[in-house]
């Protein structure tokens, strides 16, 4: 039985992993004709939905607990989701999602000092450094030459340490015992409240700044203009990415990675975001037809590489 509760919560793992590999694609797609800040609104909002469908109860909620559940909407959506959403507008999504996989790193690190877990061997730092190298690479790739985009790799490396302290607020949160379903939408609702008054503060932007179709005022605007609203909402693929993020990628995903969280270990599941990339790679080279350059395989692999070493030593104890 235990035997099988271990597959489940690696199927589980599996199955949001490779989910999530797609989400960078969809969120390249939607960035046509939605800011960042819009993309990430809506996404939540429908997964806050979504999960209410899937399991339409309500669990009591101790009130201390609130503030883990308030923490982890704040790192793991609104800080994480966002400034990963940002980083797409500024660089590929093949780049952020290499950058975004060392999340496990910053997990095993903050574990390490707030929950006292003991994860910092030689191994551990040594596919730490391997890493870090191999981010570098991939943050000098560009689309035809070498090119550093600051802006956008450093967001994707912001967001990867919120996914740290993100997965502390879901271990605690874990230990607690709440239905997974109910607890990650309880993470949501404090997500999408966090994300109003960001709203309120991008219609402004929206209505009183010239936000050019470029830069970090045009990723935050909200647009209530009726007419742009209709011609984008009445487009297909439009509901299709923003469906997909909202139902699978955030409701059903968050869902299953707390899941796999609570019966293999948040550190050991994290494993599993080494391989985001490659799903992103993959799909992004037809769907978005950016390039795979021989320095940004090189950089894939020295940092995937730099993961497993890295991991060697939770697979040891």
């Amino acid at each position: 039985m235990n035997k099988n509760k271990k597959i489940l919560g690696y199927f589980l793992a599996t199955l949001a992993v490779f989910f999530w590999g797609i989400t960078f694609i969809c969120t390249k797609y939607l960035l046509n004709s939605f800011s960042s800040l819009e993309i990430l609104f809506y996404r939540f909002l429908t997964a806050y939905a979504s999960l209410w469908i899937m399991r339409p109860k309500k669990q009591k909620i101790a009130g201390r607990d609130n503030i883990f559940f308030a923490l982890a909407g704040l790192t793991g959506v609104v800080l994480y989701q966002l400034s990963e959403n940002i980083a797409i507008h500024f660089t590929n999504a093949s780049n952020v999602s290499v950058i975004v996989s060392i999340c496990p790193l910053f997990t095993a690190i903050i574990a390490q000092f707030f929950l006292k877990e003991k994860h910092l061997t030689p191994w551990f730092l040594t596919g730490f450094v391997i890493s870090i190298i191999g981010v570098a690479l991939v943050c000098f790739n560009g689309q035809t030459a070498l090119e550093l985009n600051p802006k956008g790799d450093l967001l994707a490396l912001f967001s990867a340490i919120c996914w740290g302290f993100y997965s502390l607020f879901v271990s605690i949160i874990n230990k607690k015992k709440y239905d997974p379903i109910c607890a990650t939408r309880r993470v949501f609702f404090f997500a999408v409240l966090f994300m109003i008054p960001l709203c309120l503060v991008g219609v402004g932007i929206n209505s009183f700044t010239n936000t050019a179709q470029n830069g970090f005022l045009a990723s935050m605007s909200v647009s209530l203009d009726v007419a742009k609203n209709v011609a984008r909402f009445s487009n297909p693929l439009n509901w299709v990415n923003l469906l997909f993020l909202g139902v699978i990628a955030s409701g059903f995903c968050f869902s299953a990675w707390n899941k796999a969280c609570e019966i293999v270990g948040t550190v050991k599941v994290s494993c599993g975001l080494y391989l985001i990339p490659v799903v992103t790679i993959i799909f992004a080279f037809f769907a978005l037809e950016e390039k795979i350059t021989l320095l940004g395989c090189i950089g894939t692999v020295v940092t995937i590489t730099g993961l497993f070493i890295s991991g060697k030593k939770s697979r040891s104890h």
